[in-house]
């Protein structure tokens, strides 16, 4: 008797350990608030995912607040719902990008690949990885009158906000000058140069926005050998063309 007794006692406190061992499993994967956005998403309410799931609102209420632990046979319902893998729920989600830059920990940096820097530049970006864009802060100091801005460009877009004195842009034919508040968004692949235009270092935001390269458009013709591929651009030699 004595030993059935100890087997149903580690039985019971294996159990509980299971138990406890799963629910903190279910809050560390956060799957009660992964059903919630899958229904919100979708515009469902608890009602409606209840008739799809054959489950009551209030338990999948409770379900999405973390009060009940769900089976995987409830979960494997939720799933083919909205057309997830039961592994959904399990795997480890992506963290959302957030990055603090201190102003103390930024570096302040001229202009590259000139003797003499028109502006000096600090990046607002360097500690996000795979950025889409890169933001600056950057100051652009008065020129000497013999001394003419360098022009340069690249692939994207950019944005500059004028925070203090004016700042000349030249940006293929156009010529501008932008006072504190001004704002400008211009494509960066035509050539483009900044010149401080006021008698105060010009203090701006810019952000440049990265594009990658379009993706050429292939036509299939057909002919009695067979499907060809002719490339968009006319001046390409088409694949397989002698």
């Amino acid at each position: 008797m004595a030993e059935l007794a100890a087997v149903r006692s580690e039985e019971t406190q294996k159990s509980q350990v299971d138990t406890e061992t799963t629910e903190r499993f279910i809050a560390e994967k956060h799957i009660g608030e992964r059903i919630k956005r899958l229904r919100l998403k979708k515009s469902m309410g608890l009602v409606e995912l209840g008739k799809h799931t054959g489950l009551s609102a209030s338990f999948l209420s409770q379900l999405e607040t973390g009060r009940v632990v769900p089976t995987l046979r409830n979960l494997a319902r939720i799933a083919m719902v909205f057309s997830k893998d039961l592994s959904y729920f399990f795997e480890t989600e992506p963290q959302a990008m957030f990055r603090v830059h201190r102003r103390k920990d930024r570096v302040r940096l001229p202009q590259t690949g000139v003797d003499e820097p028109t502006y000096f530049f600090e990046s607002l970006g360097y500690m996000v990885p795979d950025r889409h864009m890169d933001p600056y802060f950057a100051e652009f100091i008065p020129l000497a009158k013999d001394v003419e801005p360098r022009a340069h460009m690249h692939p994207g877009f950019e944005f500059l906000y004028v925070l203090e004195s004016e700042l000349e842009l030249r940006h293929g034919d156009h010529l501008c000058t932008l006072e504190p508040g001004d704002a400008v968004y211009f494509d960066a692949s035509t050539p483009h140069s900044y010149n401080c235009a006021g008698k105060k270092p010009a203090d701006v935001l810019i952000v440049t926005m990265h594009q990658a390269p379009p993706v050429q458009p292939v036509t299939l013709l057909r002919h009695a050998a067979g499907p060809r591929v002719v490339a968009a651009n006319p001046a390409l030699p088409a694949s397989g063309s002698r």
